[in-house]
């Protein structure tokens, strides 16, 4: 199936014409659904298929790797540590007691860090692999409208309805793009899903951010200010000791492991029975699952005050001494990178003005809602410190309508 695609992206087919093709044989993707022409072109980058010499696969890997290769045999390179994944557990508090899931973080690596796997040659010619790489090649760049970088995307804007993630999308009426943020759950599970049913100007919307962002840059005392008491917000989080709440929990796991072995003790001189002992086990496990629930959370606020720590350094040493007029021509991607250091984060909703949250906001702006359409209460427009409500709770802040 690999070569098929290979050859039929050589004989001149377009991605998209390859992945209809295969969809109307009924033939499921690696992954058992249906084809995506980013899953066809990651196959044609590969180099597990592309055949390599002997030379050239020795000058890729170590001398004692190259020693044990064929010489008169072609290989395939399949690349290892190419991206770095990092996973951390976070305690979430519902309607049905605490529950934990895994916040999971991808970046690729810089090309010295991949290491070169020598594999079996995959027996496609490698002509054909350089021919249909070619074409490819070739394919015209989409429209910067249509391939814009999103300056919210990744989860700093949400519905303020339902909670899920605005989705970026893309309409085009009467020959012009525009651009907008929907709720994706709408999207995908219909009215039923979530009631959100307006799109957000993409272009507006990011445009009142920066505002507000772009003067806390300019402003290094404040932004020094702001950043440290976010970063006593993350410590108080961790409830005191770490080190002596890490030992508690460990010690805890000791415990039912003695436990354990005691009750199975007693199992086998005929003291418990076996359906006792079934009984006594489930519930060390349920303790067990528990602990290391409770560890993996408090590891993972460890890392992520880590993580905090070193992003707020960064982005002092990048933006302290940095003229206005740098920070003003910024690139999306540089915004983002900003967004994400801050811990930013914007809630709409259909009817009401975006709202911001942040643990690094101090003051709220002093300005009037007649002098650029900023919908606070008085007392926030006072400039007073906006009162902590709730321990570990970002603040609000309404953006202009």
């Amino acid at each position: 199936m690999v070569r098929r695609i290979f050859e039929m992206v050589a004989e001149g087919c377009a991605l998209h014409a390859v992945k209809q093709g295969l969809d109307s044989l009924r033939i499921k993707s690696p992954a058992g659904k249906s084809w995506n022409v980013a899953t066809i072109r990651e196959i044609l980058k590969d180099d597990v298929y592309r055949a390599h010499t002997h030379e050239e696969v020795s000058a890729l890997v170590s001398p004692e790797v190259a020693a044990r290769l064929e010489p008169a045999k072609l290989y395939g390179v399949y690349w290892f540590n190419t991206k770095r994944r990092t996973q951390t557990q976070v305690a979430e508090t519902g309607p049905n007691g605490r529950s934990y899931r895994r916040r999971v973080k991808t970046v690729d690596k810089p090309r010295e860090e991949w290491i070169a796997v020598p594999v079996p040659d995959a027996g496609i010619s490698r002509g054909l692999v350089d021919a249909a790489r070619a074409h490819v090649s070739k394919n015209a760049r989409a429209s910067s409208s249509g391939a814009r970088f999103w300056e919210l995307s990744g989860g700093l804007v949400s519905c303020g309805l339902c909670g899920r993630r605005m989705a970026p999308s893309t309409t085009v009426k009467g020959g012009t793009t525009y651009h907008y943020y929907r709720c994706d759950k709408r999207w995908q599970d219909g009215p039923g899903g979530c009631s959100h049913e307006k799109h957000h100007r993409a272009d507006k919307l990011e445009q009142m951010v920066w505002k507000f962002v772009l003067d806390y840059l300019k402003n290094p005392e404040k932004l020094r200010i702001g950043l440290k008491r976010m970063l006593n917000e993350k410590r108080n989080d961790l409830c005191g000791d770490p080190e002596r709440e890490a030992r508690m929990w460990m010690d805890k796991l000791a415990e039912t492991d003695r436990m354990r072995a005691g009750y199975q003790e007693l199992a086998a001189k005929g003291l418990m029975t076996f359906e006792e002992l079934g009984a006594k086990l489930k519930e060390l496990e349920d303790i067990r699952q528990v602990t290391q629930g409770e560890l993996e959370t408090l590891e993972g606020k460890r890392y992520e005050l880590r993580e905090l720590e070193r992003d707020a350094t960064e982005l002092l040493e990048t933006y302290e001494d940095t003229v206005p007029e740098r920070l003003e021509n910024l690139t999306p991607e540089g915004r983002h990178h900003v967004y994400k250091a801050l811990q930013l984060g914007c809630l709409l909703r259909p009817e009401e003005p975006p709202e911001l949250t942040s643990l690094f906001v101090v003051n709220a702006p002093k300005v009037r809602e007649s002098e650029s359409g900023w919908r606070c209460p008085s007392a926030r427009n006072s400039g007073i410190p906006w009162p902590q409500t709730q321990p570990n709770r970002p603040h609000l802040l309404p953006l202009p309508s």
